[in-house]
């Protein structure tokens, strides 16, 4: 019996050491994803180019201001009670010139997007007297614009895209400035009865020699400026007004200037003739000899030498020309044997420029000697 037993409980101890074996945890085996198929890619249709934009799209919103205590002031501009009688107007991305107030004088409309002035803005503005169309984009100012204002005296319309000169101006007027616009054309008549004007500048445009006739200035009786730089002028303009102060004529393709071009002017001061292309062929010795000349400016051209000026010019710039030599004897006003001993007799020059030339240190004695009041030299 004990045998059996024994017997029995060996059987069941092998039994559980196999159960065992058997519950023995396996390591897993790593799974494996099933490889996704990608599916080809389909290039997207490219959207359509934005166009650039157009005008008027491309402006900006106007810039509206604040109410204001004047009833009558566009919502555009800006009144002052310091200034009742100025409209302030000016950068405010304006398109449309607003209706102006009666009290108005002083108008400042500069620096907008405004294409074309018309009379409906002036209906009730007789009492304008100071307009700033500057940096617009003005094509047009209609003539009916100066029949509502007839007692304007300042016209600023520099910076803007007219073609030519606006017709009807008020014979009022003192100072027009039309400078930096495209202006190839100067109808008949522009400035009849303009006997008021004193600044007439044409700068920067496309005007050439046809375009200025013997009478396009001649009834300018009062002017003291005129600007026709950067130009397309071949030739000293005709019938320039005698009593004129300052005359500008830098960048322009002149080449000569007549003998007696300056003769008749009587308060001539202020001669700027830079950047031409003048040379001594076109230059008489004398032309620039006119008691009234206090300041000359011909740097940038093709001279040779210098040109005789007056005892009475104080600045001559002579800078970048095809200078050589300086004699003071031949450009002295009077001769250095005289004994000048009232200094009030001495040539006024004290400003010489001669820096781009073919000239090497030092001064000439005979330049000192002469020009006794120069306190700078260039060269």
């Amino acid at each position: 019996m004990k045998a059996g037993a024994g017997l029995v409980s060996a059987l069941a101890l092998f039994l559980l050491m196999g159960a065992v074996f058997t519950q023995r945890v396996r390591p897993k085996k790593p799974t494996r994803r099933p490889a996704t198929t990608r599916k080809p890619s389909v290039p997207k249709p490219a959207a359509p180019a934005q166009p650039e934009p157009v005008e008027p799209t491309d402006f900006p919103p106007p810039i509206l201001g604040p109410p204001s205590m004047y009833p009558d002031c566009p919502r555009e501009c800006l009144c002052s009670p310091s200034y009742p009688n100025s409209l302030n107007c000016e950068n405010r991305n304006i398109r449309v010139i607003p209706v102006i107030p009666f009290r108005t004088h002083y108008l400042y409309l500069q620096n907008n997007y405004i294409s074309e002035v018309t009379a409906e803005a002036f209906s009730n503005a007789t009492e304008v007297r100071w307009i700033n169309l500057a940096n617009n984009r003005i094509h047009q100012i209609n003539k009916q614009v100066f029949e509502k204002i007839p007692e304007l005296l300042y016209l600023y319309a520099q910076g803007n895209q007219l073609k030519e000169v606006p017709s009807g101006l008020p014979a009022s007027l003192e100072q027009l400035r039309l400078g930096r616009n495209r202006i190839s054309k100067i109808p008949a008549g522009s400035f009849n009865k303009m006997g008021n004007l004193t600044l007439l500048d044409l700068y920067n445009n496309q005007l050439s020699d046809n375009d200025l006739g013997r009478n396009t200035f001649r009834d300018l009786a009062s002017l003291m400026q005129l600007n026709l730089a950067r130009n397309n002028l071949k030739k000293m303009p005709a019938g320039v007004p005698t009593g004129l102060i300052q005359l500008f004529l830098d960048r322009n393709n002149i080449d000569d200037i007549p003998k007696d071009y300056f003769k008749d002017f009587t308060k001539l001061a202020f001669v700027r003739l830079n950047r031409n292309q003048l040379s001594d062929k076109g230059v008489p010795k004398a032309v620039f000899n006119v008691s009234t000349l206090l300041d000359l400016q011909l740097s940038h051209n093709q001279l040779a030498s210098v040109p005789l000026f007056s005892s009475h010019l104080e600045h001559l710039h002579l800078n970048h020309n095809s200078i050589e030599s300086i004699n003071g004897t031949l450009i002295c006003p009077f001769s250095l044997q005289e004994d000048l001993s009232d200094l009030s007799l001495v040539p006024k020059l004290r400003y010489l420029r001669l820096d781009g030339n073919h000239l090497s240190p030092p001064i000439p004695l005979d330049v000192i000697m002469c020009f006794r009041h120069l306190r700078s030299i260039v060269l």
